[in-house]
This record gives structure tokens, sequence and C-alpha cells, in this order.
């Protein structure tokens, strides 16, 4: 097309997309509904292309806008388009035939509804098959019936309308070698007909015939994205590998072809600030499908619970009920050991090796599409799972990528919120579970940088994956992990992990979930943030009143469950909290009220001398295994009851609750201690061990020798 043509097609298309944005409108004037229609020949530029797509999307958005039913808004948009498209697409001109083609492509890209409804309607289809016939040596038409045939493949609607003679010529023209972009269209035409027929076969128990194998057609793409120039049929190929990329011998296929690998990877624009892919290929563009075949190839099996297993296994039954074989098919390929952690774990570690983390920032920093970025997030998600891949990672760019795409998901908090809770779906959570695994294993300097703000940034989603409903127990649970490494940094991030919304809740009652890594991590989290921050130290018993009483006797509870990391945690917390004074009268009221605080600080002490807590015995009969103390357990032990002691104010409380450390042998546990440290002078428990017995001989208690 010349320079003044493609000028006078821009001119009418602004001038199109203006009247779009003006109520007052209502349809287009036939010249502009011509000019429209014929953007999306091939003889147009780019340029041309693009501008139209985004005409095309605001007349479809307009028009959905002004109905309240979805069908109401489909009819609308066939109202327009319908007569205009089927008549050129009858026409017996060619121009007017690839225009028409062209077009319902193009409809399929921006609205699938209202381009499925025209594809639908009688002799469609037969008239888009004709143009073949009066055609027969375009390769423009050629190439345009393969483009729609490949769109209606992937709606289900459409696709039951074609049958063997459309797959036949699909399969002869994915098979010629003359025309590699015609190849490539004609191949993932075939390959979603295959995938689509296949899974409307499992819905009734039945199975689709497939005329070319997946490794068949997996080599003639990759082959094509190695050798094509043709950036339409590298588009083409890289959308039909995405497909075939859950199919666990086409993941070990592409993983170990470095050069496939290199070439894909390449076709992701790597210039920081690269501008994003035009609209002229939502259809086109092959950045999406390379990051979804990037996830794919790393993708893990979903781990299920026992029960979720059980509920998707009758879910298999209830969609294959006159036969096996849907059932058998689709079982064999989720127990494929080509998708077993191991292999995926090394075609991870492949694909790292190739460039696939530059190749995924890349895409987060070349694109703002919402789609491309939430596949991004998903794959670091599944990289990042093998922890000898995290250096790489963050080396390459990872938590930066990750923080672009969190706070493109999460848009910063106003106060007007009035701590509303946003709306997040269960992908959303990917980035940020990708981002908090990052930051349990690395420090947060090498994560976030040395800007305390980008810390302070990471706390919201965290919270937020703590507290949202729709994350789930897993992501709690890393998210506090993280948060525990994220509050060590300062005592201005242990504030801010304080106050965030919900937060603090959450957590305390996630500390009496049955999960036992649920419940360690909640208590860790409380431990780090006592020590941390004033608030959090007030709220636990630094200052007294019956909710801080409540969560001290939390604490002392934790501290005799049976998994020491929690016990060290808590006692930790309790080690911190004892130096108030308003924490240890809350101590001894709990004692004298129950009778279990000196009981079970003397077991962290020395369990083998220290008797067990009152209603503790049946316990220990089910568990006749000798006590193991542990060093650390020791030290928190021995420095809350030397706080205890000193924090005591009245003088009868002090006398009670010495006569009753000695009933209950913690003197001979203080002694054994000291004893113990004769080799040791540095320890760090000889001296609190040293001051309890001390005040225990200030307050009448024979310390024995």
């Amino acid at each position: 097309m010349s320079a003044p043509d493609a000028d006078s097609t821009a001119n009418v298309l602004d001038a199109i997309l203006k009247k779009t944005q003006d109520s007052s409108w209502t349809a287009f004037a036939p010249e502009e509904l011509s000019t429209l229609i014929n953007s999306f020949l091939p003889t147009h530029p780019v340029s041309i292309h693009s501008k139209a797509y985004i005409v095309l999307s605001a007349f479809c958005q307009r028009r959905r806008s002004e109905t309240s039913a979805q069908d109401e808004g489909t009819q609308a948009i066939c109202k327009a388009f319908e007569t205009p498209v089927t008549s050129r697409i009858a026409d017996t001109e060619e121009h007017e035939a690839l225009a028409g083609l062209t077009f319902l492509a193009a409809l399929f890209d921006v609205d699938y509804l209202s381009a499925s409804a025209i594809f639908q309607r009688d002799g469609v289809l037969e008239s888009v098959m004709d143009t073949l016939d009066l055609f027969p040596k375009s390769r423009q038409i050629d190439l345009a019936v393969a483009h729609i045939l490949g769109r209606a493949a992937g709606h289900k609607n459409c696709r039951a309308l074609l049958g063997s003679d459309h797959q036949k010529w699909l399969e002869w023209k994915s098979r010629q070698t003359e025309d590699s972009e015609l190849r490539a269209a004609a191949a993932v035409a075939m390959v979603k007909l295959a995938r689509g027929s296949s899974a409307d076969a499992a819905e009734v128990g039945g199975s689709a015939e497939q005329p070319m194998d997946d490794a068949e057609l997996a080599a003639l793409m990759k082959g094509l994205v190695i050798d094509s120039r043709e950036a339409s049929s590298l588009a083409d190929a890289v959308e039909a590998l995405a497909y075939m990329s859950t199919n666990p011998s086409v993941k070990e296929m592409l993983s170990k072809d470095t050069v496939f690998l290199s070439k894909l990877f390449a076709l992701v624009p790597r210039r920081k600030g690269a501008p994003a892919p035009s609209l002229e290929d939502v259809a086109g563009s092959p950045l999406y499908g390379t990051v979804v075949i990037i996830a794919n190839l790393c993708s893990y099996r979903p781990r299920l619970s026992p029960e979720e297993a059980q509920i998707a296994k009758l879910k298999r039954m209830a969609k294959t009920p006159k036969g096996a074989a849907g059932q058998s098919q689709q079982k064999d390929q989720e127990d494929d050991p080509l998708d077993d952690d191991e292999h995926v774990k090394e075609r991870g570690r492949r694909i790292l090796k190739a460039g696939a983390m530059e190749a995924l920032t890349s895409a987060t920093r070349a694109t703002d599409s919402r789609a491309v970025r939430s596949v991004v997030g998903k794959a670091i998600l599944s990289l990042v799972e093998d922890k000898d891949n995290r250096g790489k990672i963050l080396q390459a760019g990872g938590a930066k990528a990750l923080i672009l795409i969190i706070h493109a998901i999460l848009p910063p908090a106003k106060a007007s919120d009035g701590g509303k809770v946003p709306q997040l779906e269960g992908s959303d959570f990917e980035p940020i579970q990708a981002l908090a695994k990052l930051a349990i294993t690395a420090s947060p300097v090498q994560v976030f940088g040395p800007n305390e703000g980008a810390i302070f940034d990471a706390i919201r989603p965290f919270g937020l994956m703590v507290t949202h409903p729709n994350a789930n127990l897993l992501q709690r649970f890393e998210a506090m992990m993280a948060l525990t490494n994220l509050s060590s940094q300062s005592p201005e991030a242990a504030s801010r992990i304080a106050r965030a919304d919900g937060l603090m809740n959450k957590v305390e009652l996630l500390m009496l979930e049955d999960h036992t890594l649920v419940r360690r991590a909640a208590t860790e989290l409380v431990c780090n943030l006592v020590a941390g921050c004033e608030e959090v130290f007030n709220r636990w018993g630094g200052e007294k009143n019956s909710a801080s009483k409540s969560k001290l006797q939390v604490l002392v509870a934790l501290c005799d469950i049976d998994d020491l990391p929690t016990r060290l945690a808590a006692s930790g917390a309790l080690a911190t909290l004892t130096a108030s004074p308003e924490a240890c009268e809350s101590l001894v009221e709990l004692q004298n009220e129950r009778h279990r605080v000196l009981p079970i600080l003397g077991q962290l002490i020395d369990p083998t001398v220290v008797a067990r807590p009152p209603g503790d015995d049946e316990d220990e009969d089910e568990d006749d295994a000798e006590p193991q103390s542990d060093p650390g357990l020791a030290h928190r032990g021995i420095v809350c009851v030397r706080n205890l002691y000193y924090g005591i104010q009245n003088q009868a409380s002090q006398m009670e609750i010495a006569a009753e450390s000695n009933r209950l042998g913690l003197v001979r546990a203080l002694v054994l201690a000291v004893k113990g440290c004769a080799q040791n002078t540095s320890s760090p428990i000889l001296r609190p061990a040293a001051e309890s017995l001390k005040w225990l001989l200030e307050h009448g208690v024979e310390i024995p020798v």
C-alpha cells in the first residue's frame, strides 16, 4: 500500500476512534465501516493493523457497555458486522473475500463471542472453505483460512462445526514445505483442534483421533522457531508450542534443545524500557506464548491434599461415565514419570542455564499486560521451588520483576479504603508467594536492595497473603516466614509489620492452628515482633490487662508442646516479656490459678529433674521415651525464671514462688545448670542461673551443694 493510502486510512481510523468516545455517536458510516473491515488486509502496514485493532476493541467495548446482558452485547456487535463481513467472504473478488476473512479473524481476537456467533451462522463456514476453490493459487487466502480455522478451533461451539475435511486440509497444509508461514498457521489450528476435540470427547466419555502425534507436531513447530524468518510464522509456532508444552514428553524435548531455547528466549525484547508489543498482535506477538512455554516447562503438578485428590478423582469419573479410555489417557498423563518433581526440577535448571530468567524479567519490563505478568509470576514461583535456583534468580533480577508485578496487582492503599480487603484471586498470590520464598532464604538486603523503602513496600502484600480469605495455608505459612525475616531488619520494619491491617489478629489465631509448621511460623513471627516492636511487647504482656494475660497464657502453653522450634520461639518471647514487672505479675497470677507456669518453665531448663505440670501424667504414661533437654530451651527457661523472680513486687508472692520452685525441683535444676558450666565459665546460662539461686537463697530456700 502506498504511503498516501496508508495515511488516509490512518486518518479515517483516528476519526472513528474519536467518535466511539462520543456518547452521541450511534453507528459507523458506510465508508467508515468499509475502511475498518479493509484495515486488516495483509497489504496494509503493521501500524494500520495496530490502529484497527484499537478501533475495533473500542467499538466492541462501547457496544457491551451499552447493554446489561452479555447476549444483548453480542447481538449488537453482530448487527454491525455480520452482513458486511459474510457478504465479503462470499464475494467472487479476491480482495473482498480476503478483507472479510482477515476481519473475522481479528474479531475473534477482540470479541470472540460475536465472532463465534457470526462463524456459526448458516453458510458462513461453507463460504470460508469455498474461497479455497475460488482462488486456488492465492497464498493469502490459504493463510487467512488457516487463521480463521485456528481461531474457531479454540472455541467449543465453533469447533463442533469442523469436520474431517477441514482437518485433512489443515494437515495437508501443515505438511507442505514451500510456505513456512502457512505451515505454521495450519499446524497451530491442528493443535487447537486436537486439544479441544480431546477435551470435548473426554466430557462425554470418548476419545478423539489424533491425525499427528504431539512429538511430530512439536518437532515441526520447534523447527519453525529455530529456522523461520517470518514474524507471523514465529508467532504461530510459539502459540502452538504454548498449547503443546503441557505434554510431559514435549516438555522434556523442548527443555533439552539449547538452540531452540536460545532462539525462543531471544524473541523477548531485552532492552530496558523496550516498548510493549502493540495491539496489532493481540493475536500475533510471541511474547505471551514464550512466557507460557517457560511456565509450562517448569510447572509442578498441583499438590493436593487427600481430600482434594479424592474430589479430583470423582470429577474425572463423572466426566467419563461411558468408558475408561478418556479417563485412562488423562490419568496416564497426570501420572507420567516425566512430570514428577525430579524431572521438573531438572527442567527448571536447564532452562535457567539457557537464560529463562533473563527472558522472564525482560518480558515483565517489555509489557504492562496483566496476562503476561501473571504467567511470569507463575513461572518464577515454579523456579524458586528449587532452593538451588534462588541465588541465580536474584542475580537475574527476579525479585525486582516480582515487585513490579505485585505493584501492578496491588495499587497503593488509600486512607479512604478504610481497611477494605482488595479483590484478589488465587493466581494473584503466585508472585507474592514467589517473593516470599526468596525473602525466606536470603537476607532482606539481597532480595530488596539497600533501600529500606522496598522492604517496607513488601510488608503489605505479605500481610495480605496471611489475612486474605483466598490465600491457602501454605501461602500464609510462607508469608509469615518472610515477615519474620523482614522483622529482624530493623525496629521500624517490625513496627510496620505489627501495624499491617488485620495481621496480628490473624497471626494470633494461626498460633492455635493444628498444622505444626503454620503454628511454628506464627509463633516465630510473634517472638521477633515482641523483641523488635514496643507496641507488640506491650500488647503481649508488657502492659498488664486481661488481654495481655491471655496472650501470656498462650505463650506458656506453646512452651509445652511437642515441637522444639515452636517451644524455642515461645520461650524466647517469654524471656523478652519477663523483663516487664507487669508481665511477671500476670505470670504469677496464672501460676496461682492453674499451677502450670513454673513447671513448664522448669521443664525447659531440665525435664529430667522438674516435675511435669499438673494434668500431664497421662501423656507421660503414653510416651515412655526419656525427655530430652535442649541448650536453647534451657537458656530461655533460666532467663524467664530469673526475670520472674526479680520482677515480683509483692513480698508474699515472692515467698510463695520460692517455696513452689523448691517443691517442683526447680532449685535442683538450676544447681545442675550452674555445675554444667564448670568447664565453660563464659556460658550465657551461668549468670542468670546464679542470680536465680541467689534470689532463692535470699527468700529462705536452702540450696543443695
